[in-house]
């Protein structure tokens, strides 16, 4: 099964946004900064360094006498005159008593006919200081930035998409069923504002068809009952009233018996609709054993199975009393219905689970389709294939999850709480 994706809230995720671009950009920004800065102290550091050169050239030339003042500055005669260079060279400083990192310049000068080999050096760890010195203060002042624009970044988008996270709030609890109007929240960005104004066309849109559904279900379902009463009337009326020959007899006992199905065909499709609908709002505490128990009692003068009943009896569940009746109702006449001859029906109660189970031959062949409208395993003309869908979308509208399982010659369907 595929694996879905991870969400993340639009607020978190324009913030991950921002500190990664933020964070790309200040490493970029500090690396740029770092190798421009040390090239500025580099050229300096040579700046000074030939204008040294320069000033002991001038020296020279006044007649003053060339002296060395080592690793600083040293003089030296030498019979020729090569290119100068600039180096790093690493030297003994005997006032830091370690070996120190030094700029050189080595130049070659011509005074009155002698050869000098002038070197400066300067050091080289000062320049440094001054770069890590630099380069700290810069990310520390980059990071205050960056800490103060995401507060302020973040607080802003909050303010900005505060009615888009209403509107959101509103369409979650949004139900077709109540008449409550839905309320957005005015907004001063214009995509916010039309996607209200379209949200509260939609949305009364759909609750106006809904209820139009809904009354329309409910007249169709109301004015088809009340001629089928009496169709059947009528044709009890014809049965007890005769004379009649055998073939009418049948004729008329198979037609009342077509009428009592689609009677319960239009009474179940009502009842998908109105759960569906969520029209069973009244909820209490119930004990789920005393209706099986009643519904037991009263299935036995009808059936002639045998039903065993055993389990925790105190188990309370909280729905509607009348989908509770339904719910146990279908499944055990569902048992009954289905059970194979000289069979049982076994109904067990624990802490959190209901299970009905019933003798049988072999397994459903389509367990899968077993829940869905109008199924049905065997072609009786007694059932309408509305039982077991009736009871699905029950546990469905409370949260209840149900099961069917063959398990050692029976069928089970079992309720979990």
């Amino acid at each position: 099964m595929k694996r879905e994706k991870r969400k993340v809230g639009l607020i978190q995720k324009t913030s991950r946004t921002f500190i990664l671009v933020s964070f790309i950009l200040m490493l970029l920004s500090t690396v740029i900064l770092y190798f421009y800065i040390r090239s500025i102290l580099q050229e300096e550091i040579e700046q000074d360094l030939y204008s040294r050169a320069s000033r002991i050239e001038s020296v020279i030339e006044m007649g003053a006498d060339p002296f060395s003042l080592p690793p600083v500055v040293e003089i030296e005669q030498v019979s020729s005159k090569l290119p100068a260079f600039v180096k790093d060279t690493l030297i003994f400083d005997p006032s830091q008593d370690e070996m120190e990192l030094f700029r050189e310049l080595t130049t070659f000068k011509n005074v009155q006919g002698n050869f000098y080999r002038i070197t400066v050096r300067d050091l080289v760890v000062e320049s440094d200081d001054i770069l890590i010195a630099f380069i700290v203060s810069y990310v520390f002042i980059l990071i205050i930035v960056f800490v103060v624009l995401f507060y302020l970044n973040k607080v802003e988008n909050s303010n900005i998409w505060q009615p888009f996270f209403h509107t959101l709030y509103q369409l979650k609890h949004f139900s077709v069923a109540s008449k409550q109007p839905l309320i957005f929240k005015d907004s001063e960005i214009k995509e916010f504002s039309e996607l209200n104004t379209q949200m509260k066309v939609l949305t009364d849109k759909v609750r106006k068809d809904y209820n139009n559904l809904k009354q329309f279900t409910e007249d169709v379902s109301h004015e088809l009952q009340t001629p089928l009463s009496v169709m059947q009337v009528k044709i009890e009326n014809m049965v007890n009233d005769g004379p009649l020959n055998d073939e009418q007899y049948r004729q008329l006992i198979s037609l009342n018996n077509d009428i009592k199905r689609i009677s319960q065909l239009n009474k179940g499709l009502a009842l998908l609709t109105k759960i569906e609908n969520n029209q069973f709002a009244n909820l209490q505490k119930i004990e789920l054993a005393l209706i099986i128990t009643r519904s037991i009692a009263n299935f036995g003068e009808i059936f002639s199975k045998e039903i065993y009943f055993s389990g925790d009896r105190k188990l309370v569940v909280t729905m509607d009393y009348h989908l509770a009746e339904i719910l146990c109702n279908n499944l055990i006449v569902n048992a009954i219905k289905h059970t194979s001859s000289n069979g049982h029906v076994e109904i067990n109660i624990t802490s959190n689970s209901f299970s009905v189970k019933n003798t049988g031959d072999h397994p459903i062949m389509d367990a899968d389709k077993i829940f869905e409208r109008f199924y049905k395993e065997s072609q009786s003309a007694n059932s309408t294939g509305l039982g077991l869908a009736i009871v699905k979308k029950i546990c469905e509208l409370y949260g209840f999850e149900i099961i069917y399982t063959f398990e050692k010659g029976f069928h089970v369907f079992k309720i979990s709480f």
